[in-house]
């Protein structure tokens, strides 16, 4: 049984993080009419589509940080959300792990051009697959072909899956398994398709090579000289220890693409092992503006590396959502309406969903957070998403 605690009672730091931020206005206080076009008001819009429980997002620039949320946090308690919880991260763990990858390149200890099957032998074959066909780069990139696991994998896709396996522990090789019952999807390099598998092997290779799990690597090397102090990257730790937003899903179906909110179950307590190098990750707003703002300034992988990660292709399945949609190594660009593009990496699991964007130049950045399934049929909320990101970075010119 879990025992819930007030968020009220936590740490004075946080509370003052909070304070910080736009929207906590006690309940019977009058809350003041946000500015025209503000972030408060995008937040707004999101928080007013369909199956979302809670909001929040930051947004730093020239002048600063600012805070919006809405919603509430814990729909048992009632509590609204509030600036600086930490949430679920998904597959944006994907740019914490090719960053980890890409830093070994530099140090030598592999190439994007190695095969899989040099480092996990005999791992990626049946159904004609084959890994010595199959890059490390290709992996990365997603234009590997291999199919993606969580196509056939009802823990992360079904409520009553989910429920029966939520404290279950995966292994890599369980869930690539899963993928090698398919046939590859394309010949390696030919096109693009997104598959959790190719992040999967990725975070395999990383502990062949290091003799570390992706989870030790990516804080070693990432959380701990970032000072990331709100995330995590847990193996098999089901529970976020930190105040958190509490993530909802109703799994929707194809035959059902939003079902109502009051469908949903609480999803915050489950095994991330799941996910794994794929989506395990935890993490707040700050810690992520400051982990892409970082990256894109060059303070993460070496400028060569770097320059790696931003050679993209074309990523067609995402264009009618993220216009002029491309993807490099574990980094998503997409064209803002102001001219120019930016990089972030979006996140969803079940019950979270993250939206990032940072300028090219680092200098401005901004992340939104979302509990609840949102709105799959007319994909109102994800829209509603991708447009807080282009006006926040938009406003600030910045290209």
């Amino acid at each position: 049984m879990r025992v819930r605690i007030s968020k009220k009672l936590t740490a004075t730091a946080l509370a003052a993080t909070a304070m910080a931020g736009a929207g906590f206005a006690h309940p019977a206080a009058a809350a003041p009419k946000p500015a025209q076009d503000s972030l408060q008001e995008r937040v707004n819009a999101i928080q007013a589509t369909k199956a979302v429980v809670g909001v929040q997002a930051q947004s730093i620039g020239p002048k600063g940080s600012q805070y919006a949320t809405a919603g509430v946090s814990d729909r048992e308690t009632g509590e609204a959300v509030e600036a600086g919880e930490a949430y679920r991260m998904g597959s944006a763990t994907k740019t914490f792990v090719a960053a980890v990858v890409l830093q070994m390149v530099a140090e030598g200890k592999l190439s994007l051009d190695d095969t899989v099957e040099r480092w996990l032998p005999g791992v990626v074959t049946g159904n004609g697959n084959d890994a010595s066909k199959v890059t490390i780069r290709q992996l990365l990139q997603h234009t590997s072909g291999i199919f993606n696991y969580t196509f056939d994998f009802p823990p992360l896709t079904d409520k009553k899956a989910f429920e029966a396996n939520r404290f279950r522990t995966w292994t890599g090789q369980e869930l690539v398994a899963i993928a090698m019952r398919h046939k590859p999807e394309f010949t390696p390099g030919s096109r693009w398709k997104y598959s959790n598998t190719n992040y999967t092997l990725a975070g395999m290779i990383i502990e062949k090579i290091t003799g570390r799990g992706w989870y030790q690597e990516v804080t070693r090397r990432i959380i701990q000289p970032l000072g990331l102090r709100g995330t995590s990257a847990p193996y098999d730790q089901p529970f976020i220890v930190a105040p958190h937003t509490r993530g909802y899903s109703a799994f929707p179906t194809p035959d059902n693409q939003d079902p109502p909110v009051e469908d949903a179950i609480d999803t915050s307590d489950w095994n991330p092992s799941a996910g794994g190098a794929a989506g395990a990750m935890v993490t707040t707003t700050a810690d992520q503006n400051r982990f892409f703002t970082a990256l894109l300034k060059g303070q993460v992988v070496p400028a060569a590396q770097l320059a790696e990660m931003k050679t993209t292709v074309r990523a067609e399945e995402l264009e009618a959502v993220w216009p002029g949609a491309r993807y490099g190594l574990g980094l998503l660009q997409a064209s803002l309406t102001c001219g120019g593009s930016y990089w972030g990496h979006p996140g969803d699991v079940a019950g979270y969903a993250t939206r990032s964007g940072v300028t090219t130049d680092g200098a401005r950045s901004v992340v939104v957070e979302t509990t609840g399934d949102g709105t799959n049929s007319d994909l109102s909320t994800l829209r509603a998403q991708n447009a807080l990101i282009d006006r926040e970075l938009c406003a600030a010119g910045s290209k």
